[in-house]
């Protein structure tokens, strides 16, 4: 069991940051666009990349994405950002599916 934590950790903490603390820089529409369309799929998808390279495909990861960002639409958001969850999911298993073509044997 707590090998399966610390696999998650580090990649569960660089979720949470980007998810609860860079919404935290949106000031107007701009800025909530660059945060929601660009520097969240960004850090997503390279954490992704980084777990996949490390510990090959896994499906677990996408569900702990769109388990720590669903709070966020209501204390960020609102429930029209909804889709956002399927989003950074899809983003997640894209990030892991790339990073096999990388990975050493």
């Amino acid at each position: 069991m707590k090998k399966v934590i610390l696999k998650y950790l580090p990649f569960t903490v660089v979720s949470i940051l980007s998810f609860y603390l860079l919404p935290l820089f949106i000031k107007d529409t701009g800025s909530a666009m660059f945060v929601l369309l660009i520097s969240i799929p960004l850090v997503t998808v390279v954490n992704s990349f980084i777990h996949g390279i490390r510990f090959g495909f896994d499906l677990f990861l996408p569900l702990i994405s769109a388990m720590l960002f669903t709070p966020t639409l209501f204390i960020f958001y609102n429930e029209s950002a909804w889709i956002y969850i399927l989003v950074f999911a899809a983003l997640t298993i894209f990030g892991s599916a790339v990073s096999v073509l990388f990975r050493k044997k």
